[in-house]
């Protein structure tokens, strides 16, 4: 009997419209003679199972389950496809632990840290990994654009800390540059991260569990038409994304050993993309995407046609078939 597939997609964050894009590239590439597949759409303001028609089914919240025609339709597996809150900050994977339903993701305090870009930085800076000088600000905290300039320079980043897709990002030349950008942050986080820039070339790294092993996928290198990649360059083509990366092979070797130790060391599981700035041959590393995008265009699909690994094995690589819900 083929097994239930729940494709969580949607969100409460403002990559929403982007995680709806990502979960329906699955539910278009996962092998539907193998499962039986429903796209879940999950919202502030309802959730619900969308059939085929895109007609609309309430899901029971209480069991995570819906009901079709009188007839009630329980999931093996959940494939989470929610980028930002609360999918990938691993809100909803604590709520499907305690139903006992497996996930494609991380485990629920993984992706929390994962997610929380302040609280990723410091776990991992005591096994080595190197990362840009940074400054943490709460909503209400006082420090001065002067202390921000001696401790950082100009330019630097202003980064809102759990959010994704650039979404109130800025780059920040001048202190009177400082003050809209904070406001500009701290509109899609109360906490912010200001890091300095970093002077090299851009690359992101996917790393997923394959065939029992942790396997690092061929490198990115980003060149961003704009000044930085933010969301018009993600999204909307502004910038060139090749694969594989014009790096060194050192490079390439370090970058490389540097993405598989965070893998190992945070525990992690499924998909996962981290982004790093070369300064010479020292990879720095930015952050975590433990919900990277799924479409083809998308920078880890990429990587994986030039593994050689197809959107559907990929997809099909993260349910953990042995832990399916009998």
């Amino acid at each position: 009997m083929k097994k239930n597939i729940a494709i969580i997609m949607g969100g409460y964050s403002s990559e929403a419209a982007i995680s709806i894009q990502s979960g329906n590239v699955v539910y278009k590439n996962l092998d539907k003679e193998k499962f039986d597949l429903f796209r879940i759409l999950i919202s502030e303001d309802k959730w619900v199972y969308l059939d085929e028609n895109d007609q609309e089914h309430p899901i029971n919240t209480a069991d995570f389950t819906t009901t079709v025609n009188g007839y009630k339709i329980k999931f093996d597996f959940i494939f989470n496809a929610i980028h930002g809150h609360p999918g990938e900050d691993g809100t909803l994977l604590a709520y499907f632990d305690l139903l006992g339903l497996p996930y494609s993701s991380a485990p629920f305090y993984q992706m929390a840290v994962a997610f929380n870009k302040r609280d990723c930085l410091s776990l991992l800076k005591p096994y080595g990994i190197q990362t840009a000088e940074s400054i943490y600000l709460n909503k209400g905290d006082k420090l001065s654009f002067e202390e921000i300039e001696k401790k950082l320079g100009l330019p630097c980043f202003v980064k809102p800390n759990r959010a994704g897709s650039s979404f109130g990002i800025s780059k920040v030349y001048t202190k009177e540059e400082l003050g809209p950008a904070l406001d500009k942050a701290f509109e899609e986080d109360d906490e912010i991260l200001i890091e300095q820039f970093l002077d090299g070339a851009e690359v992101s790294v996917g790393v997923i569990f394959w065939k029992g092993k942790i396997k690092v996928l061929p490198i990115t290198e980003i060149v961003s038409e704009n000044d930085f990649f933010d969301y018009e360059a993600k999204y909307l083509g502004r910038s060139n994304e090749i694969t594989p990366a014009r790096i060194s092979e050192i490079q390439k070797e370090n970058v490389s050993a540097m993405a598989a130790k965070i893998y190992a060391v945070m525990k992690l599981k499924g998909l996962s993309r981290a982004d790093f700035i070369f300064v010479g041959d020292q990879p720095y590393f930015i952050e975590l995407n433990m919900v990277p995008g799924l479409s083809a265009e998308s920078i880890l699909p990429k990587q994986a046609k030039e593994a050689g690994i197809s959107l559907a094995s990929l997809f099909e690589s993260t349910i953990q078939l042995q832990k399916l819900r009998h």
